[in-house]
């Protein structure tokens, strides 16, 4: 394995209790707050009142950024970013799910530069070098972008969707309070679900010597998920369910697992593209995605048998010694597919939520760096292996 440097200094509130500090956190970074949040549901639940009351409580001055889309739109990004500096707005506030906390961070960006926010997307040699402060109030346990400095924004007109990190991007403080989650419906519960397996996998499947300690973490990721989705499912408001789960988010993806890997992600590219060109629900398209990736890659590298027979090991008590490690690699593919779909009730092809194959190679060269190049990852993969990804889920 590589060395490493590992550094988050994000605060995190964790508990219902830890709810109190968010107006007092909020008036240590500035007096003037662009509150940024989605489409209504936290003026349903109550939250955006208990929001407003911790601010009202400092004297603070509020602006408010609503209608953050899911798959956030570098429009959103665009306006929070005017909003800003029209109000000299000292520090940002995101209530929501990643999507509203991806936006955040590049208004956060924005606010402190004369550049177009799409510029950081487009040219990514472009650094972001500054940007305002950012606190976060977590509703739904998936991106772990309350715990990490990278965000994704999408570009409809462009067909795009992107992501970018800088250091400048950690939230100074993130507040994830698990009854919050509680309105979260089933089927946002299962893809978020998803993404957090997503996150973990990608880091997890290498053929790079690991140490030992990082796997067993990320094995008890996995367990960790696959035990409580289900529970937050059927009873949502089983609080150990919710905080299970809100934790395994920010831990799935705040770098703490990388270890000081060299490859890339591949499952992410390729869903990118699908959010790109359908706007369907991130996890919903990792979901689909990840066993056809797994069994691609094994076919196509008989070297990654030994990692994918781990998980299923480790992580599906596949531990039948009449099993060859291919045999039980397979396996482990097949009780992840059955977990997406039996347990978490998720579409199991792309057919069943209406996407065809018109576009596989534009999205397939795309996914391979724009420019059908290679995703450097558990297997290198170029545009063709994507096309056959795509059909597989087909």
């Amino acid at each position: 394995m590589n060395g490493f440097v590992y550094s988050v200094p994000t605060t995190v509130y964790f508990g219902s209790d830890e709810f109190r500090h968010l107006g007092e956190e909020v008036a240590g970074l500035g007096r003037t707050v662009l509150l940024c949040y989605g489409g209504g549901s936290i003026k349903r639940t109550g939250l955006y009142d208990r929001v407003m009351g911790q601010l009202a409580e400092q004297g603070l001055q509020v602006v408010e950024l609503s209608g953050i889309e899911p798959n956030p739109r570098i429009g959103s990004v665009r306006e929070g970013v005017r909003l800003c500096k029209e109000h000299d707005v000292d520090v940002v506030l995101a209530v929501g799910g990643g999507s509203t906390i991806d936006c955040a961070k590049f208004v956060c960006a924005g606010a402190r530069s004369d550049r177009d926010p799409w510029d950081w997307f487009a040219d990514k040699t472009i650094p972001i070098t500054d940007a305002l402060p950012l606190v976060t109030v977590l509703t739904l346990a998936a991106t772990g972008s309350e715990m990490d400095d990278t965000g994704v924004i999408s570009n409809p007109e462009l067909q795009e969707k992107q992501g970018r990190g800088a250091r400048v991007l950690l939230p100074k403080a993130s507040f994830l309070d698990p009854e919050n989650s509680y309105s979260v419906p089933p089927s946002q519960t299962a893809a978020g679900s998803a993404d957090i397996i997503a996150h973990t996998l990608e880091v997890y499947l290498t053929t790079e010597d690991d140490l030992f300690f990082l796997d067993t973490f990320m094995e008890g990721l996995l367990r960790t998920v696959v035990r409580f989705a289900p529970v937050a499912m059927r009873d949502p408001t089983n609080y150990e369910a919710r905080a299970n789960l809100m934790w395994a988010s920010s831990w799935a993806i705040n770098g703490f697992a990388d270890g000081g890997k060299r490859h890339g992600w591949s499952a992410h590219p390729m869903e990118h593209e699908l959010s790109a060109f359908y706007d369907i629900t991130h996890g919903l398209g990792l979901a689909i995605l990840l066993p056809r990736w797994m069994r691609h890659c094994l076919d196509k590298d008989p070297a990654t048998a030994g990692k994918l027979a781990q998980l299923a090991e480790q992580v599906f008590g596949v531990t039948d010694p009449a099993l060859t490690e291919r045999e039980k690699a397979e396996a482990g593919i097949d009780a992840l597919a059955a977990f997406f779909t039996d347990e978490l009730g998720l579409a199991s092809t792309l057919g069943e939520i209406g996407i065809g194959d018109e576009h596989f190679e534009r999205m397939a060269k795309k996914a391979c760096d724009g420019k059908g190049g290679t995703i450097h990852g558990f297997v290198d993969l170029e545009p063709a292996d994507v096309v056959a990804i795509f059909e597989a889920c087909q």
